[in-house]
């Protein structure tokens, strides 16, 4: 048999990647330990400390949470559908319909990739101030309908598909509608998934701008409520804090645990060609 041996170097290398996990997750097993125990625990480990749930509880019923997840998710949603759409359709022409000017116009479809959003807070402000939606889920969502990235990576992934799949779908009589959703958006499943984790992510976790844009529990989403909730005139409770915390971040915990097979298998097969 042929014995392996691992080089200092690896070791210091694995050494490294572990502490740095710890580092890494220290933050999420504090907040685990804290929401789960009573207060008197929130700054001592104890093996045997008392396990409870009734930091979820009094935190379910000192804020209005079930309004702030209802809409957080019809931001997400709304935010999702709208550039799945416009990203797919933007990436379709681009492909499959160049006309004079188009490497131009998707040059600068990319410039966007380089502003922030935050330099463009104070004018996207005015425009949904003028437009009246102040206040509104739309509001939150409307500078986000589109995106650079998302038409970028669809246009990439659309390249790469065989030229000859769209010829044999267009014999066949398929108009150009019938080609997109019979063969690109098939073909391009992965991609969309991956990217769509990637989209969910951040704006369940946006705060800035719905913080700019809202000002009533009606349209608040799960940060903004949590950052009232966490105010210095609630008073500090650690407890109840990691416990709000922990509720405002378990949808998406749950997600990754049912499907993480599925997320790692799309963002691996989502390399750009």
């Amino acid at each position: 048999m042929i014995e392996t041996r691992t080089s200092p170097a690896e070791l210091i290398v694995a050494f490294g990647g572990w502490v740095l996990a710890l580092l890494w997750v220290s933050p999420l097993l504090y907040a685990f330990w804290t929401a789960f125990h009573p207060a008197a625990y929130a700054v001592r480990f104890e093996l045997f400390a008392p396990w409870t749930l009734e930091n979820f509880a009094r935190v379910w019923h000192a804020a209005p949470f079930p309004r702030y997840f209802l809409n957080t998710f019809l931001l997400v949603t709304l935010i999702l559908v709208c550039q799945f759409v416009i990203c797919t359709l933007a990436a379709y022409a681009f492909v499959c319909f160049p006309f004079k000017g188009s490497d131009l116009l998707f040059m600068f479809v990319l410039l966007q990739l380089m502003i922030m959003p935050e330099a463009l807070l104070v004018e996207n402000y005015k425009t949904v101030a003028q437009l009246g939606l102040l206040d509104t889920v739309l509001a939150m969502g409307l500078p986000y309908l589109a995106s650079a990235f998302g038409i970028f990576l669809f246009r990439q992934t659309f390249k790469s598909i065989p030229k000859e799949l769209e010829e044999a779908a267009r014999l066949e009589g398929a108009n150009m509608f019938q080609v997109l959703w019979r063969v690109f958006v098939p073909v391009a499943k992965p991609i969309y998934i991956a990217y769509g984790l990637v989209t969910v992510s951040y704006h369940w976790n946006n705060f800035l701008w719905p913080l700019v844009v809202t000002n009533s529990v009606d349209t608040r989403p799960i940060t903004v409520g949590l950052q009232i909730f966490a105010t210095i005139e609630q008073g500090v409770d650690w407890s109840l804090i990691t416990a709000a915390t922990i509720l405002s971040v378990s949808p998406l915990l749950v997600a990754f645990l049912l499907f993480q097979r599925q997320f790692v298998q799309s963002f691996m097969r989502a390399g750009i060609r």
